[in-house]
């Protein structure tokens, strides 16, 4: 949806008040806050991971070759590059990562998962699912589910994110 689109759209919403609206994006965020503890506490009990860790491993899994450029991932993770390279020093540490040079360009190296790392990432992945099926699905229905995503990626896209994927 273009920038003119979403104006449009705003235009031909009903008066809303101050309060109406700001209380609508608070329970937004609180309902997303709520999940996503519930479910990162969950993963990180049953898989040891922090949320960037599962972060990174997922964003790997749904490459290609289960492999991205660690500067790509960093900026993708939403990470300093000081607080990747601690993720990513646990990561390997714990065997479900390696780092690997790119054979084209010596500036840049990769994070590959490993057959553990990608058997972590699955199995997390799956998890994930479960939980949010339960936390989300099943008190939302489909529909609502999925008019939620299709709001949260017009918000992403009209608040500066257009060559965001998904």
């Amino acid at each position: 949806m273009r920038r003119e689109e979403l104006a449009v759209n705003a235009e031909e919403a009903p008066d809303t008040g101050d309060d109406e609206i700001v209380t609508w994006w608070g329970l937004v965020i609180e309902g997303y806050h709520v999940t996503q503890e519930r479910l990162m506490t969950e993963i990180g009990r049953r898989f040891d991971l922090t949320p960037a860790a599962f972060d990174i491993l997922l964003r790997l899994v749904r490459s290609p070759e289960h492999r991205l450029p660690m500067t790509r991932l960093a900026h993708e993770a939403a990470l300093s590059s000081g607080g990747f390279t601690k993720v990513a020093d646990r990561l390997v540490a714990a065997g479900l990562i390696r780092r690997e040079p790119c054979e084209h360009d010596r500036r840049v190296t990769y994070a590959v998962l490993t057959e553990h790392g990608r058997d972590t990432a699955e199995r997390s992945r799956r998890a994930c699912a479960e939980i949010l099926r339960h936390r989300v699905l099943d008190p939302l229905g489909t529909e609502m589910s999925a008019s939620l995503a299709t709001a949260m990626r017009t918000l992403r896209t009209a608040n500066g994110a257009e060559d965001a994927e998904g």
